[in-house]
């Protein structure tokens, strides 16, 4: 024998919806800790352009400079394999490879001797760096999904 549950009588309590969070947007304190640190850098970045010297000596200079292009290198092919494959971690390979390409031309331009030597660097930029990374962009953002 089946009992019946009894009638409810009275309307269900009805209560508030939770506060709806926009769909992918941390809640708490971290988007405030990165925003605040951001802003410390601020006067930092003061201190630095008053008290840096105009010109500085680096012992593995070239080993700074075949690192960077290395990891440029891992990007691109990293970025193709990915992007072969049909998977969709590209973009985060594809923008760590924009943001490398420019540095790599922003390092360039403004560490190169006056002459030739900026000259070369300008051009690479321009040709090579620049296009590559606005194409790793724009690889990153049509992975992004929808």
């Amino acid at each position: 024998m089946t009992t019946l549950a009894p009638i409810r009588t009275t309307a269900p309590r009805r209560t508030a919806p939770p506060r709806a969070r926009a769909v992918g947007r941390p809640a708490g304190a971290l988007p405030r800790l990165l925003v605040g640190l951001g802003l410390a850098l601020l006067p930092w970045l003061v201190v630095l352009a008053t008290t840096l010297p105009g010109t500085a000596t680096a012992d593995h200079w070239s080993l700074a400079w075949v690192g960077l292009d290395c990891l440029e290198a891992v990007g691109l092919i990293s970025t193709g394999v990915l992007l072969r494959r049909g998977d969709p971690r590209r973009c985060l390979t594809a923008v760590a490879t924009a943001v490398l390409l420019l540095c790599d031309a922003w390092f360039d331009t403004t560490t190169s001797a006056p002459g030739a030597d900026f000259a070369t660097a300008v051009a690479m930029a321009v040709l090579v760096e620049l296009p590559l990374a606005c194409l790793c962009v724009r690889l990153a953002l049509r992975a992004l999904p929808r």
